[in-house]
């Protein structure tokens, strides 16, 4: 029997709900069909945006989006997204799939998207092919209450107040994508177009993203943290989980065995040691802590599935993806006091998406159902905890990752969160939780469990859900209880 022990006197730092975040890039169904189908549309919408998508991310608790990239950031060109539908500029999405961008997606339509979901914005800029001055106007577009050409420009296309933008960040992927940069390169450009990044909101502090590094490039981060210092606020990571061993054989989504299973959380478990080089080498360049992580791409990355476009990275979504979302979760809340931000790849249709649609068809993905679990976290404090667990091998890594992976919460009113996954496709485990100085009055469990490879789809959209647990037995001071493998719980302990 595993030990699991909980210290809620040992508060240690504010979990930041935007760990929580998601990503919507113009990249294949994500926006349009997924999120956005216009205003005409059958589907039932809201300005455009679809009823169903909008109250599940509602219900999941979205707390952050990210748009509109990814590498499409780069090549985007905001003035083409605003005005009159009819009359904005057409575009042929060249990183994804070649197919024409036809804008009726732009600032505007993102703010409303945030304001009926209820979330926080955060803006990517285009460094890669965009101006200095493109990305100031935009910005004076967004955020500006005065008298000038790019307010005035936003009052005559419908929108008289602006809006609030909580990060903003310089540029995607510049390593790559965004401009194949040396990171030495890079810094210094941050600093200048950050300089035009303006607070013209005195209530309204945005804060600054710089382009991180891709994995476990530390000279990236070495460098480009010498350059910006305290001019950016946060260093955006990008790690993606693939199984394969090339970008061309990335592997199925749905076809795999218990060895390229393994192979794939032992690569998702990567994430914990990346995390912490990265820190490492942040806080050696800067000691007094002033930059903060973001990981604002991350998920797993498989080949598409098969008959769909290449370029719309369209992939199905299984228990496998779930005890992904699930270990990395926990991870990132086990560094809350660092990582301020997080967004998963991508909100719908794409990669390790929480939404699959289809015409006016829907469905919650695996995934999904951690995030809405999760969700309790959110601006809870971390509390100490710890758990004994055997470890799991992946042979074709050489690489080992724990069975049980676990983090706690306490929220303002001494109620205690505690999310668990069990990544081992087989195997059962019991634990024997105790909990510090506290007298248990009453425990609540819920679970997503099932065979690795369970998901739901269009023709049984309801087969991995979220069930009451109740294979636990209270004690004056916790519990025990048989976690079944290839699962996730949550205890809820007052």
């Amino acid at each position: 029997m595993e030990k699991y022990l909980i210290n809620p006197n040992q508060k240690i730092s504010k979990i930041n709900k935007d760990i929580y975040g998601h990503f919507s890039e113009h990249l294949g169904r994500c926006i349009y069909d997924g999120i956005y189908v216009g205003e005409n549309s059958k589907i039932p919408n809201v300005n455009g945006m679809r009823c169903d998508v909008v109250n599940a991310l509602k219900e999941m608790g979205l707390p952050v989006l990210r748009w509109p990239g990814g590498c499409f950031a780069d090549e985007y060109h905001w003035k083409d997204g605003i005005g009159p539908k009819e009359s904005r500029k057409k575009m042929v999405n060249t990183h994804w799939g070649g197919i024409v961008e036809d804008n009726s997606f732009g600032t505007h339509e993102y703010f409303e998207l945030c304001r009926q979901i209820g979330c926080d914005t955060y803006i990517n800029g285009n460094v890669g092919s965009g101006s200095v001055q493109e990305m100031n106007e935009w910005v004076e577009y967004m955020t500006f209450d005065g008298v000038s050409p790019m307010a005035q420009l936003r009052k005559q296309n419908g929108h008289e107040k602006p809006w609030n933008v909580k990060y903003f960040g310089v540029g995607n992927e510049s390593w790559g994508c965004g401009g194949n940069m040396d990171p030495e390169y890079y810094g210094c450009l941050y600093k200048r177009y950050n300089t035009y990044v303006r607070d013209y909101n005195p209530e309204n502090k945005i804060q600054r993203i710089a382009c991180g590094p891709n994995g476990d490039d530390y000279h990236w981060t070495e460098q480009v943290m010498t350059k910006v210092k305290h001019k950016a606020q946060g260093i955006a990571l990008h790690y993606y989980t693939v199984p394969g061993d090339t970008w061309a054989h990335k592997g199925s989504a749905t076809v795999f065995d218990v060895k390229e299973y393994n192979k794939t959380i032992a690569k998702a478990y990567r994430i914990e040691e990346i995390i912490k080089n990265h820190l490492a080498v942040m806080d050696c360049v800067n000691p007094q802590k002033w930059v903060n992580l973001v990981v604002d791409e991350w998920g797993t990355w498989y080949d598409v599935e098969p008959g769909t476009n290449p370029g719309f990275l369209y992939q199905q979504n299984t228990m496998r993806d779930a005890i992904v979302a699930a270990l990395t979760l926990n991870i990132f809340n086990k560094h809350s006091d660092r990582i301020i931000m997080a967004n998963i790849a991508q909100t719908v249709n794409v990669l390790q998406s929480v939404i699959l649609t289809d015409g006016d068809k829907m469905i919650l993905t695996p995934t999904y159902h951690v995030f809405k679990m999760f969700k309790d976290h959110q601006e809870n404090t971390l509390v100490g905890s710890y758990i004994t667990t055997s470890d799991i091998e992946s042979r074709e890594t050489k690489a080992k990752f724990p069975q049980l992976i676990e983090s706690a919460s306490v929220d303002e009113n001494g109620v205690i969160y505690s999310t668990l996954a069990n990544t081992s496709a087989s195997k059962a485990t019991k634990i024997k939780c105790q909990v510090a100085d506290t007298k248990i009055k009453s425990i609540k469990a819920e679970i997503i469990t099932g065979d690795i490879h369970d998901k739901n789809d269009f023709v049984n959209s309801d087969f991995v859900k979220t069930v009451e647990f109740t294979n636990f037995k209270k004690s004056s001071d916790g519990f025990t209880a048989t976690i079944p493998p290839c699962s996730v719980v949550k205890f809820v302990i007052e």
